[in-house]
């Protein structure tokens, strides 16, 4: 019996002898006999006759076919039956096209030298097309020149779309890009040595930060990647350059970018204070892109793999001073792959003039956080206390302080109070921060209080006076429960207790307080002698008169 192949392996015959290609040729791609592919030449050009059309086709039963069977013989003369109109019996049925990932896909296409899939027309003058399209031209450009030029009978359509496909397999290569003297220093973090302490092994971060033109770097070892210790390393690569450049590329770390956006990242507010500080600018990378900060990436390699690798060390300070040592004798010595100059030579004598000088006093740090303002008008700073105005009650403040100053702000960073550091459980409270329903006299001073007893009027602002020039600083309380006096009695009542007090040389508020209730007990018993609503006596006695007078006088007058 004779073997049968796989359907996928005939598909593969017959579509390769379609493509002209010789029984050798298609036996050796496919590891199979020249006699079968001749076999499978044969079935394919004597290949059946299709089915009879069914009723309502537009062809009648038992009628020839419209298009004879591929490889039939026709005899001359004879005419095709007319097909039905719409129907696809009037066009030639065209072979299937491969997919990726079939058995003909993947034998035809490797060796045809295009991908799976149609052939595209364009597929002939690649190497054309190419080339203008390094010179900058566009599909347009393209088309019109291939049909003038080679004799392209294709669409432009089928050209822009080779175009696209080329277009994306072709990527762009990156732009390198200098920096003028001074211009730009780039920052990166990488993992130092080892460092042993109590038996016990530690690895630090190595900050690395490299001047973008001479390549002069500083690296510091660090234990934590702290926006303290962030802000500290900068400081320090600025004074060891003895200048500050105008912009630093940073990557997007949460010590000093809060929220990373490439359009228009968060920074943190002391990292942004800290640039201001040294007239420079912090300029985030964008996330996940390690190129925009090329030349520090390639200096942490450096670092890790010249300076770093094989090494230990027994603290943290050693494996600085190890580092700044290496910087000066080997770093700065060596002639860089990309300029081709000695670092120190380029950092001396071109970048080093071209850095914005230190400022006098270096950066104040500090700390800051959020905080709730509690009810008695103060937040917490390092176990002490310190005052706000009395509208930001129960809200959250913005506060930052440092070793001498505490500054508080609200959330537009808008400063509301500034106070003196004190020791932990003190409070420092500004008057200005006190709601003046909340002063009392006393703490106004009896200047306030001896105003308000004048207020009163003449008799008690003497008696209050001369009371505070006998009694002295015990008086000043005294002067608080006279002035709360008003709160019972009318000033009249006291104006005449006062004097009465002040010439008897009585100063003592409970002698005063007899003479008013005595004086307001008698004014309870005192009868008016005229009032505006009160009628004269002489008309109660007619009223009185005419009321009572006997009905006898009233009929005799009538």
């Amino acid at each position: 019996m004779t073997n049968r192949l796989k359907m996928a392996k005939t598909h593969a015959i017959i579509g390769l002898l379609e493509q002209g290609w010789s029984y050798r040729r298609i036996a050796r791609e496919l590891g199979v006999n020249r006699g079968t592919v001749a076999r499978y030449d044969r079935l394919r050009r004597n290949r059946s006759k299709p089915a009879i059309s069914p009723p309502g086709s537009g062809q009648s039963e038992g009628s020839k076919p419209a298009i004879p069977a591929p490889g039939s013989d026709q005899s001359e003369g004879a005419k095709p039956a007319i097909s039905a109109p719409g129907s696809d019996l009037s066009r030639s049925p065209k072979p299937a096209i491969p997919t990726a990932g079939s058995l003909l896909g993947d034998l035809v296409f490797p060796a045809l030298g295009h991908p799976p899939g149609k052939c595209s027309q364009c597929e002939p003058f690649r190497e054309p097309i190419g080339k203008k399209l390094d010179q900058g031209l566009s599909a347009q450009r393209i088309w019109q020149d291939l049909v003038s030029e080679s004799g392209f009978t294709g669409a432009y359509s089928s050209v822009k779309r080779f175009v696209r496909k080329l277009g994306a397999n072709m990527p762009l290569p990156f732009r390198r890009m200098e920096c003028e003297p001074g211009q730009e220093a780039q920052v990166d973090f990488g993992s130092g040595a080892w460092v042993f302490l109590d038996a016990k092994r530690r690895r630090p971060h190595i900050l690395r930060i490299t001047l973008s033109h001479s390549r002069k770097s500083y690296s510091e070892p660090i234990w934590r990647q702290t926006t303290e210790n962030f802000i500290r390393s900068l400081e320090n690569a600025f004074r060891a350059f003895g200048g500050v450049p105008k912009t630093l590329v940073i990557d997007n770390l949460k010590a000093a970018v809060k929220n990373a956006d490439w359009f228009d990242p968060d920074l943190n507010p002391k990292v942004v204070e800290f640039a201001r500080h040294y007239g420079t600018v912090i300029l985030p990378t964008k996330p996940y892109t390690p190129r925009h900060k090329g030349k520090v990436e390639g200096g942490v390699k450096y670092v890790k793999n010249n300076a770093l690798k094989g090494r230990t060390f027994c603290s943290l300070a050693e494996e600085k001073q190890f580092l700044i040592e290496w910087e000066r004798d080997v770093a700065d010595t060596r002639i860089h792959g990309t300029t081709r100059k000695q670092v120190r030579r380029v950092f001396e004598e071109v970048e080093r003039p071209a850095l914005k000088p230190l400022p006098p006093e270096p950066f104040p740090f500090y700390h800051e956080g959020r905080r709730t303002v509690h009810q008695d008008g103060h937040v917490e700073i390092a176990k002490s206390y310190y005052s706000v105005p009395p509208e930001y009650l129960g809200r959250e403040v913005w506060v930052r302080w440092d070793s001498r100053l505490v500054r508080v702000f609200n959330f537009r960073f808008e400063q509301i109070a500034v106070h003196p550091k004190v020791e932990p459980g003190r409070f420092n409270t500004s008057r200005s921060h006190l709601a003046d329903q909340k002063i009392s006299a006393v703490e106004r001073g009896a200047e306030y209080m001896l105003s308000k007893a004048f207020c009163i009027g003449a008799e008690a602002g003497l008696w209050a006076k001369a009371m505070l020039d006998e009694r002295g600083i015990e008086g000043v309380r005294v002067l608080q429960g006279f002035l709360h006096l008003t709160k019972n009695y009318p000033a009249r009542t006291i104006n005449q207790a006062s004097r009465t007090a002040h010439e008897a040389g009585m100063f003592r508020l409970r002698s005063l307080r007899e003479l008013i209730k005595r004086n307001s007990a008698q004014r309870e018993f005192e009868f008016a002698e005229s009032h505006p609503i009160i009628r004269p006596l002489s008309e109660y006695q007619e009223l009185m008169i005419v009321s009572f007078k006997p009905a006898d006088d009233e009929r005799s007058e009538e």
